[in-house]
Order: structure tokens, then C-alpha cells, then sequence
């Protein structure tokens, strides 16, 4: 009985094996499940995160969509406004037109009235040929014929002259109201887009509110502006490098020995306006924010020219996300001065401008703070203190 137990409980044991061996296995595919749900969830998460960081677009990607959109409707409804001041000036003229008409008819008028109502006389006499018969004398009989012929003459070329005035001014009347309906159709069409405009300028200043009162959206854009001012940097290396050398293009300067480096605290002012924001490094007085302004903000009235400081040759000339639209001329001896926030640009790559020449207009394309000139000079790359190149005002 003894030499039965040992047994007895061996056959338990291996009979117990398989359900342990079991029992592992389904825990084994219990926590593979889990595994599983676990590497699903966090796929869930990491696409729902690329999506709420693909759905945080960009403000300066943003602020670029919307002034584009104002840059195209502005045109339009600069081209708009055009054709509307045409028709008016058109309307304008018909309806003085018309009036030269209406005035010439009714003295046509008046004179034919004159006429019909002296024939009528003559008429109610007996006629004009039995008084001409009458007379015994040829002679007179002839002259009288004569005159009524030219009488008859005269009233003939004034009616027609009515007719022919009555004809005009129906012309004038029927195309002046196609005018007015042509400028109706353009006033419409005027107020329409000037309804987008301001609904495109509402969503700026919106943006701009949230940059300037939220410090979210503040740090955001200081980030994306050091990285479109690194984004500059390598454009300008870029520029340098792929410069034809000599700089043949460039019209001869006045002193020809005299070069853009020998120019410091004599170049005229690229807008007429005053500093507001100087070069350096800057600290944002509500969010402590430290940036580096490589050039100077140069508060100036939305329109007014944008003038070359010295002669040289365009090199950049389109729009550059966190600038707006800007200018980069090249003055040789890897001398550049750059011009942002144009509204428009009245130049392009390749052309050789010279001192003081218009290349645009003062804007607030890619501008924080509304209408100004951005303003830098650098030499090989590196931004150089404009308030020291500017000739000193008044």
C-alpha cells in the first residue's frame, strides 16, 4: 500500500500537467490580447495625435493664405473700381448727351410750331399757289415761286434735322440705360467683393488679436519667425553663392570707385517714416520673449514708395512666408539690403536698378502690426545695423 502511494500520486501529477501546461498556454494568449489592444490603442493615439498636430496649422501658414487672398481681391476690386468710375463717367456723358438733345429738339420744336401754324394761316387764306397766280406780274410771280421753293427747302432740312435729333436722342436714352444698368450690375459686384475683403480682414485681425493676447499663439509665432529668419539665411547664402561674378549688369554708379561699403551713414532712407522698432535683441513687454531683429521697422504710410538705397541688381522678388512680400537687391562686394511687407513690388529678379528708383510700395503683407517698411543691410550673410548705414534725419 505504501509502494502504491508514491505511485498513485505521480499518475495525479501527470494527469494535473496538461491542465497547467493549459492553463500557461491561455494566459500566454491572454496577455498576447491585451498586448495587442494595448499597440492598437496607442496606434489610435499617435494617429490621433499627428492629426490634431497636422489640424494646428501654421499661423504664419494661415496669416500667408489669408493676405493672399486680400492681395487677389484687392486687385479685383481695384479693376472693379476702374470699370465702375468708366460707367459712371460714361452715364455721365449720355445724360449730357441727352440733355444737348433734348434742348436742341425742343428748339426744332418750337421753330417748326412757328412754321406749321404760318401754313396753316396761309392755308385757312385760300393756299400759297392761288395768291402767287394771281399776281399779273411774271416777274414777281417767279420770285415768289423761288422763295417758297426755298421756303419749302428750309422746312424740309428742319424736319429732317428733327427727325435725325428725335433718332439720336432715342439712341442716347435706350444706351444710357443700358449703362446704368451695366453700372448697377458693378456696383454690385463692388460691394460683393469689398464684403469678402472685410470678412478676410476680420479673420487677420482676429489671428493677429490671438498672437498679441495669447501667449500660446505668441510663442508659436516666434518660433515659426526664427524659423522663416534661418529660412532667410539660407536664402541669402543661397544668393551670394549663385552670384555672377562680375556683377555686369549693375548700372555704373555716379563715383565708380565709390562702393556700398564706403557708404556708412550716407544711404538715403528706403521710405519716408521714422524707426519704431530698432535692431537687435528685442523682449516682448507682456510675455518676456527674447528675439533678435536682424533689421528695423520702419513706420510708413500703406502706398508711399519704396526706393533702392543704392544701385544694384534685383535678386529676390516674390513673397517669402514670415516677410510678405520682399525685395533683395544685391550691391556687390556681398553687400544686400532687404525690403519687407511691400504691398506691391515694382521689380523684378535680374533687373538692374538704380539709387532712389521705386521697387514698391509700403504694405503690411507678413506685418504684425500693420503698415510698415522692414528694412536690413547685410554683408556676407550677416545683418549689419541699419540705423548705421541711414543717412542721419533732420
Amino acid at each position: 500500500m505504501k509502494r502504491l502511494l508514491p505511485f498513485t500520486l505521480m499518475v495525479v501529477a501527470a494527469l494535473a500537467l496538461p491542465t497547467f501546461a493549459e492553463r500557461h498556454e491561455e494566459k500566454i494568449k491572454q496577455n498576447e490580447k491585451a498586448l495587442g489592444q494595448v499597440k492598437s490603442r496607442l496606434k489610435e493615439e499617435q494617429a490621433q495625435a499627428t492629426a490634431a498636430k497636422k489640424k494646428e496649422a501654421s499661423i504664419l501658414v494661415e496669416l500667408e493664405s489669408i493676405e493672399r487672398t486680400l492681395a487677389a481681391k484687392r486687385k479685383e476690386l481695384q479693376q472693379l473700381d476702374r470699370r465702375l468710375r468708366n460707367a459712371r463717367s460714361q452715364v455721365d456723358r449720355l445724360e449730357n448727351e441727352i440733355s444737348r438733345l433734348e434742348t436742341q429738339r425742343g428748339g426744332q420744336e418750337g421753330a417748326l410750331s412757328q412754321r406749321l401754324r404760318a401754313l396753316y394761316k396761309l392755308q385757312a387764306q385760300g393756299g400759297v399757289l392761288p395768291a402767287i397766280l394771281s399776281r399779273t406780274d411774271p416777274t414777281t410771280q417767279a420770285v415768289s415761286l423761288r422763295h417758297l421753293t426755298m421756303l419749302a427747302s428750309v422746312d424740309v432740312k428742319m424736319i429732317q434735322e428733327y427727325t435725325e435729333a428725335s433718332k439720336n436722342l432715342g439712341e442716347r436714352k435706350r444706351e444710357m440705360e443700358q449703362r446704368r444698368r451695366e453700372f448697377e450690375a458693378l456696383r454690385t459686384a463692388v460691394e460683393k467683393e469689398r464684403a469678402v475683403v472685410d470678412r478676410d480682414l476680420q479673420r487677420r485681425r482676429v489671428l493677429l488679436a490671438k498672437v498679441r493676447e495669447d501667449r500660446a499663439y505668441h510663442e508659436r509665432m516666434v518660433s515659426e519667425l526664427q524659423e522663416a529668419s534661418q529660412r532667410l539665411q539660407a536664402l541669402l547664402k543661397e544668393l551670394q553663392q549663385s552670384r555672377p561674378k562680375p556683377l555686369a549688369k549693375a548700372p555704373t554708379p555716379e563715383t565708380p570707385a565709390v562702393g556700398f561699403g564706403t557708404l556708412k551713414g550716407r544711404l538715403p532712407w528706403p521710405a519716408e517714416g521714422k524707426i519704431v522698432v530698432t535692431f537687435g535683441q528685442q523682449v516682448h513687454p507682456r510675455f518676456g520673449t527674447r528675439t533678435f531683429k536682424n533689421g528695423v521697422d520702419i513706420s510708413a504710410d500703406e502706398g508711399s514708395a519704396v526706393t533702392a538705397v543704392y544701385t544694384g541688381i534685383t535678386a529676390y522678388a516674390a513673397w517669402f512666408k514670415g516677410y510678405g512680400n520682399l525685395i533683395i537687391l544685391d550691391h556687390g562686394n556681398s553687400y544686400f539690403t532687404l525690403y519687407a511687407h511691400a504691398a506691391e513690388i515694382h521689380t523684378q529678379v535680374g533687373e538692374s536698378v538704380r539709387q532712389g528708383q521705386v521697387i514698391g510700395t509700403v504694405g503690411d503683407t507678413g506685418s504684425l502690426t500693420g503698415p510698415r517698411l522692414y528694412f536690413e543691410v547685410r554683408y556676407q550673410g550677416r545683418p549689419q545695423n541699419p540705423e548705421q548705414w541711414l543717412r542721419h534725419q533732420g
